[in-house]
């Protein structure tokens, strides 16, 4: 996995160069090139071996279309990318239910999980076109359900590497919709999609740490 990584590692480091530059180019291409590496990264870390690998995979791939779309701020691409990294969720949460979740745990967490998701939408609605509430609100559905299956996951006996990238998708979001609804800053993005990239790679490595745990 290191090739890979270090390929993500570089491109995000040009990325966040063409950010802070809010110089296109460099955007536009360092993105996919870090998207790549993450899901290089999976592979190498053999996600096609085993029914959770190719579930992160898919879920990894999605993310690679989501971030393409998302290099443009017209509605439609941003459309097309929110309903990618959904079904990305939907995926991981289909890899966690593969590690047999603790439920106690999963209902647990689903408490706090729903408070931050009530809160969220509060925050965001009054920014959020009415044409885009409903897929928002079934966005923000399927990833606290999905980072209540990775609690559950780990509380199950799987690796740590599930709920920490999980929990760090799950962050790296809140920051897309703080830029993209309520008030697109640098400061943004300079800490959101650090956060977002480091959750492939440990998503990713999670792969081969269930393989070696079975």
């Amino acid at each position: 996995m290191l090739a890979p990584t270090l390929l993500t590692l570089v491109a995000l480091i040009l990325l966040l160069s063409g950010e802070i530059r809010a110089h296109a180019p460099t955007i536009r291409i360092a993105k996919p090139l870090a998207s790549t590496g993450f899901v290089l990264a999976g592979l190498a870390a053999g996600g096609l071996h085993s029914g959770y690998g190719q579930a992160i995979m898919v879920a990894l791939a999605l993310g690679w279309v989501g971030d393409v779309c998302l290099l443009s701020r017209r509605t439609v691409w941003f459309t097309l990318g929110l309903l990618a990294f959904l079904l990305a969720h939907v995926a991981l949460g289909t890899a966690f239910v593969m590690r047999d979740p603790a439920l106690g745990w999963v209902l647990g967490s689903a408490v706090p999980l729903l408070v931050i998701a009530l809160t969220v939408r509060h925050r965001l609605m009054p920014y959020v076109p009415s044409g885009l509430r409903r897929p928002v609100d079934a966005y923000v559905l399927v990833i606290s359900t999905m980072v209540a299956l990775a609690v559950g996951a780990a509380a199950g006996g799987a690796t740590m590497l599930i709920p920490v990238g999980a929990i760090a998708f799950y962050l790296s979001d809140l920051s897309v919709a703080q830029d993209r609804f309520v008030e697109p800053t640098l400061r943004t993005r300079l800490w959101g999609l650090p956060l977002y990239y480091a959750a492939q790679l440990v998503l990713a490595a999670s792969i081969a740490a269930t393989s070696i745990a079975r």
